[in-house]
């Protein structure tokens, strides 16, 4: 018999030991490729520590995430054609739209991310499914 009832809400940080995992793998993944000489062995835990933060910790939705990603990948391009490889100057540029995209989720009335009880008004709203 399939339900239509959905699962119930939750709220605030998500952690895992499959989260611990990909970090893990992650974070070595970043060394091998550094101790490599590989001068772009930054993107990786750019993009897997902002997969956590967006996925586990903010809970951004996936079309901020999308954005965020795009916005990554030409942002690397253009500092990749300009002969720029080193972390700095992609990052630079990169931190503010990840601000700005933590920023709008958390200003949502669906926000329910870490400290959600704090910034979220409607939070009861969201987790009992009225939104």
């Amino acid at each position: 018999m399939i339900s239509n009832q959905q699962p119930p809400r939750h709220h605030g940080l998500r952690f895992s030991l499959r989260d611990a995992g990909v970090l893990i793998a992650g974070a070595g993944l970043a060394w091998w490729l550094r101790v490599r000489g590989n001068e772009m062995w930054w993107i990786v835990p750019v993009a897997v520590g902002h997969f956590f933060l967006f996925c586990n910790v903010f809970m951004v939705w996936r079309r901020w995430e999308l954005l965020w990603a795009a916005s990554l990948v030409l942002n690397v391009l253009f500092h990749v054609a300009q002969g720029n490889l080193g972390w700095w100057p992609a990052c630079g540029w990169q931190v503010p739209v990840t601000l700005l995209v933590i920023g709008l989720q958390m200003r949502s009335p669906w926000y329910h991310g870490v400290w959600a009880e704090r910034v979220n008004p409607r939070l009861r709203d969201y987790l009992d499914g009225r939104l």
